[in-house]
């Protein structure tokens, strides 16, 4: 009985410290849109965290890019936009976790339902662009962000080095190249050399 009141203490406390975590929706919404291009941002849908610390959708837009706030629950600041053509994978992930696989249960789930047709992916390529930084650079009452790195991320189903010509390995900074070349999950990788 003790350890099951002990069980229950510890997670009603990492609970709330959860939602302490949990950026006010404007907040949210002022964060996530800086992974996109400028001209995107004001039409963005953005995807953040409610009270409880469910996903949910903090803002309609109405262009095709969808935006994902940062993961009060993960160790630094990751923004995310995407075309909306990426949401059906881009979900199905977040279900597969959620319901605790692991990142390659993940992939080999997404790849049969890609392959039998009842994951759909974009038939042209699909931009991603993440933005990553530290906890200490983000100033949580405006919502500014400093020090941030981009990543921009263009996937295609089953690209390969061959056919684009990229190498399937990182060459130098800020270089492209081909991750996960020749599967379902194929992307470019362009990570801007730092300063």
């Amino acid at each position: 009985m003790k350890k099951l009141l002990v069980v229950i203490a510890f997670t009603s406390a990492f609970s709330a410290f959860s939602q302490s975590k949990i950026l006010p929706a404007d907040i949210q919404i002022k964060t996530a849109v800086l992974a996109a291009p400028e001209m995107y941002r004001d039409a963005a849908t953005v995807l953040g965290y409610n009270a409880e610390g469910k996903l949910v959708t903090l803002r309609e837009g109405t262009n095709k890019l969808i935006c994902l706030a940062d993961d009060p629950n993960k160790e630094g600041i990751s923004v995310a936009c995407y075309g909306a053509e990426l949401e059906p994978f881009m979900a199905r992930g977040r279900e597969l976790e959620a319901a605790g696989k692991s990142n390659p249960e993940k992939q080999e789930v997404r790849k049969q339902e890609i392959e039998a047709g009842t994951l759909k992916m974009p038939k042209e390529p699909s931009m991603v662009y993440v933005l990553a930084a530290e906890d200490k650079d983000l100033n949580t009452e405006t919502g500014e962000l400093e020090n941030s790195r981009i990543r921009y991320v263009l996937y295609k189903p089953y690209m390969t080095g061959e056919s684009t010509g990229l190498p399937t390995k990182p060459q130098a900074p800020g270089m492209p190249w081909l991750m996960d070349a020749g599967t379902h999950r194929s992307h470019i990788m362009i990570s801007p050399a730092r300063k």
